[in-house]
């Protein structure tokens, strides 16, 4: 949702500031999506203490998460205010769209503690088994973000810059509304709230594994939008409109594989291997039919969601295909997402990662060859059929291999 609202303020500036956050989102995102393990690892491992009931354990290894969240986001800070400029300027885009894709990254890196901390203490709660928390800050921040957005963005005529700065101060709110929440916890459980140097490091190893298989998702997503960069400024804008969409969709679906990791590491975590089988087909099925439900509303609303972001007609009309190519590939990506939690879950990163490998290493050229033979006017479209035959369906098979064995269910705290 902060995705979607920035795309929506953003692109009625137009399509040159759009296609700026396109590009800068796309960094960012990379940035941050690498950081992923510290919402994933710690459902996981917290979980997994629960399941083998030492509350004050899962806590203090939850505490742990938070300060290696703070130290990741402060070097991920100053290394991304220094390199923003030459960052985007990989994506060879037009002076314009670099100028707003710059200046966008900027303001965004300053939130990046934040949210990172959003991320860990979000991971805290899962693990607790408490998705009531995260829903009610993460509703209330992305209100806070669309108020903040349209005041500073068009109400103190600060253009794509505050449309960042929005959304860092509604990440910083809702950052210190989940700390207080744990920390109370904490206290309750008399788990510690200093950092432990060998508590975060165990952390840190821990996040290794699920760090590369991010960063090859994460690859993965920047061919595409290197590729949408290639085909010019509309096509960059649609890309970033659809990919923010598939986003949406995909942490949506996502609910599901974020409940199998919390509750596939419980019942490791309790030695329930029989549980743990049962909760996978069930999740399996629910993230199957999820998908098919949100194919068919994608579908039915693909001719609909361009003018809510833009009022370019270009950009309208290279978005349908796009999205009705997207919503086809919906069921596949909801089995997927589901299978990707429940190994998480399980704390199998070391196969998630050979696995990110392989679909990078077939997706990446697949994706080359469509932008390179498409018809005139169809690159973007073609891109989009790519990367759900190569990039989904890789995944899919990758991921069914692994849970149909034995091999990642291991039990105990």
């Amino acid at each position: 949702m902060f995705l979607l609202a920035d795309a929506a303020i953003v692109g009625h500036l137009g399509t040159p500031e759009l296609a700026g956050l396109g590009i800068a989102g796309a960094v960012v995102q990379t940035a941050v999506g690498l950081c992923v393990f510290l919402a994933y690892g710690t459902t996981a491992s917290v979980a997994r203490r629960i399941g083998a009931g030492d509350t004050r354990g899962a806590l203090a290894q939850g505490i742990d998460g938070v300060w290696l969240a703070v130290l990741i986001g402060s070097v991920t800070t100053l290394a991304g205010l220094a390199l923003a400029g030459p960052l985007v300027a990989l994506f060879g885009p037009d002076p314009v769209v670099e100028e707003h894709a710059t200046t966008y990254l900027r303001w965004a890196f300053l939130g990046v503690v934040p949210l990172l901390v959003m991320m860990a203490t979000t991971g805290i709660l899962r693990g607790l088994q408490d998705t009531r928390t995260p829903l009610v800050v993460a509703v209330a921040g992305n209100l806070v973000n669309i108020v903040l957005n349209v005041a500073l963005v068009y109400g103190l005529d600060l253009g794509i810059a505050g449309s960042a700065i929005g959304t860092d101060l509604a990440q910083l709110a809702s950052a210190a509304a989940l700390v207080w929440v744990v920390v109370r916890a904490a206290r309750r459980e008399g788990a510690p709230l200093r950092p432990d140097l060998p508590g975060v490091r165990r952390a840190a190893r821990a996040g290794v594994a699920l760090v590369v298989r991010t960063l090859t998702l994460r690859a993965s997503l920047l061919v595409m939008t290197y590729g949408a960069a290639t085909l010019g400024a509309a096509a960059t804008a649609t890309h970033q409109l659809a990919i923010t969409l598939w986003t949406f969709l995909a942490f949506a679906l996502d609910a599901v594989a974020i409940a199998g990791q919390a509750i596939t590491g419980r019942y490791l975590g309790a030695a329930d291997l029989d549980g743990t089988r049962a909760m996978t087909r069930r999740m399996v099925q629910w993230g199957l039919w999820s998908g098919v439900a949100t194919g068919i509303g994608l579908a039915a609303l693909s001719g609909v969601l361009g003018p809510l972001f833009t009022a370019d007609p270009a950009v309208h009309d290279l978005l349908v295909p796009v999205l009705l190519v997207a919503a086809v590939f919906q069921p596949a990506a909801g089995v997927v997402f589901v299978l990707d939690g429940v190994l998480i879950g399980a704390g199998d990163g070391r196969y998630l990662a050979w696995g990110g490998v392989v679909v990078l290493a077939v997706f990446a050229p697949v994706a080359w060859l469509a932008v390179a033979l498409a018809p005139p006017g169809h690159g973007l479209t073609w891109l989009w059929v790519a990367f759900g035959v190569a990039f989904m369906g890789s995944r899919t098979a990758v991921l069914l291999h692994r849970a149909r064995g034995t091999r990642w269910m291991v039990t105990g705290a």
